[in-house]
């Protein structure tokens, strides 16, 4: 039997919501092994002087919990 943990992080990026995504789940493989799946709950971004500045996306991260084997 396998443990799925979700994890919550924004991915952001200049250039869309897409690439947004992609940084969120680019940083989080940096350090967590086993993802299997992501979920975009939210998007947004800032405007600066009446263009779309950054774009944000809101992710969950699903990976299975690696487990020590006992003895």
């Amino acid at each position: 039997m396998s443990v799925v943990k979700i994890v919550h992080i924004v991915g952001e990026s200049s250039e869309s919501f897409a690439r947004a995504a992609e940084a969120a789940v680019s940083e989080a493989a940096q350090t967590i092994r086993n993802i299997k799946s992501f979920q975009v709950d939210q998007l947004s971004g800032e405007v600066e002087d009446g263009k779309i500045a950054r774009y944000r996306a809101s992710v969950q991260i699903a990976f299975v919990v690696d487990r020590a084997q006992s003895a």
